[in-house]
């Protein structure tokens, strides 16, 4: 389960555990829903806890930057922990600016 908060146009995602391929669907599937609904300025989110992440949740990154894109938002990743640096890095996902 994924936490959310929407306050001054910006909708914060608290992800949190492991990030897999199953996991990462049903994540997707409501923040998407939340996007839609709220079409947020910015699309945070928040890594902090989130102690594993395969190539899945590269994708989710990836997806929610073109979601929250096509809403006319912006994608901003924070609180990575130094375990996820390097893959996040390797990605090229920091090339998208959004760090």
């Amino acid at each position: 389960m994924i936490q959310t908060d929407y306050k001054n146009d910006v909708l914060t995602v608290y992800l949190n555990g492991e990030i897999d391929h199953n996991r990462a669907a049903n994540i997707r599937t409501t923040i998407d829903s939340r996007i839609n609904s709220l079409r947020p300025r910015r699309l945070e989110l928040d890594f902090s806890k989130v102690s594993f992440m395969d190539s899945s949740g590269i994708g989710l990154i990836m997806g929610r930057y073109r979601a929250v894109g096509l809403v006319g938002g912006e994608l901003k990743i924070t609180n990575i922990p130094e375990n996820l640096s390097r893959i996040i890095e390797l990605s090229g996902v920091t090339s998208l600016g959004v760090l």
